[in-house]
């Protein structure tokens, strides 16, 4: 039997990750190629997107990349280089900070985030605390919890509910983390509104299109696959909840009373950042390997991950598609009056 590749379609860049990352490739592009005074074109508050190779690309284009502001020189301001604030967004405090320093700031928060931000500003004014699910030191979910660290109670898991204690008069609403999995905050929303019946949910899912796309498409993908593997970075939630997606959906496929051999590669799922850290052992006696990536992910690294288990024997590919996607976020306003 021929060894066959699946490719989920969706998968790979978002349209927040692709503004972000064309956000800091527009400004490189436009910089003088000598400034003279040492400086570089651009400034990156933490990764643009979290991806590896993503940054370490940009960096050699020349941006630079900054854990906090604090590292950022003061002549950087007076000169004018201009400050990116990453797609996954940032806190007040950071943006009062580069405010009273006189920074040139171009967000690149993505707008489904910002909407998060947004969210939680209009609910607090309107009286009401708000349980956020989130992953705890997560930049997304730092940015969104410091917009209102008294009203925002952030809770990673099911067993969190029980942390919680709000007087049945207390107005409550629902908010969750972009990137998270449909099906894993489907266990932690239940439990909330066993514990807190009034509580309300989201005028929409904050979880974004593109996190449901991949995981719907990846799901379809394990079930005809023996293995999957998922491209992108070990810090790339939505990467790692679709591997927990994936193995999900093998699990299922594999039933315990049919499972694999301990030495056999079927069954698993898998996360690499590239093609070199593909494990031959993985696909022993696999006939079919699902592929798919995150959202902050290259198309190349993909290829390159086809390639090498081309060259394992997988030599037919074939794609499974859930659903076309076009939406496109506009650049930040401060690149596109300059245009």
């Amino acid at each position: 039997m021929t060894k066959r590749i699946v490719l989920a379609d969706p998968r790979g860049f978002c349209a927040g990750v692709d503004r972000a990352i064309l956000t800091v490739q527009t400004i490189l592009k436009a910089a003088s190629p000598a400034r003279g005074d040492g400086l570089p074109p651009v400034y990156v508050r933490r990764q643009i997107v979290h991806n590896r190779h993503v940054v370490e690309d940009l960096s050699s284009q020349g941006a630079v990349f900054v854990q906090e502001l604090a590292e950022i020189p003061d002549e950087a301001a007076s000169a004018g280089i201009p400050i990116v604030f990453s797609a996954h967004g940032v806190s007040p405090a950071v943006k009062a900070e580069a405010a009273a320093r006189g920074m040139h700031v171009i967000d690149a928060t993505c707008p489904l985030v910002s909407k998060v931000h947004r969210e939680v500003l209009r609910f607090v004014k309107e009286g009401f605390e708000i349980v956020y699910i989130g992953h705890r030191g997560h930049d997304e979910a730092v940015g969104v919890v410091e917009e209102a660290p008294e009203h925002v109670h952030l809770i990673e898991h099911e067993d969190d509910v029980d942390s919680l204690d709000f007087a049945e008069d207390t107005k409550l609403v629902l908010l969750t983390q972009t990137t998270l999995s449909v099906d894993e905050t489907a266990g932690t929303i239940a439990a909330l509104k066993r514990r807190f019946p009034w509580l309300e949910m989201p005028p929409s899912s904050d979880i974004c299109y593109a996190t449901s796309n991949r995981q719907a498409a990846v799901k379809l993908v394990a079930g005809q696959s023996d293995c999957v593997v998922i491209v992108g970075s070990a810090n790339s939630s939505n990467s790692v909840r679709l591997m927990e997606v994936a193995q999900e959906g093998l699990n299922a496929r594999f039933a315990p009373d049919a499972a694999p051999d301990a030495a056999d590669g079927r069954g698993r799922a898998h996360r690499v950042d590239d093609a070199a850290e593909l494990d031959p052992s993985w696909f022993e006696g696999v006939e079919s390997v699902g592929i798919s990536s995150g959202a902050s992910v290259p198309d190349e690294l993909v290829s390159g991950v086809i390639e090498t288990l081309r060259g394992f024997g997988y030599t037919d590919v074939s794609t499974i598609e859930t659903i076309k996607e076009n939406m496109h976020f506009v650049l930040p306003s401060e690149l596109r009056k300059a245009r």
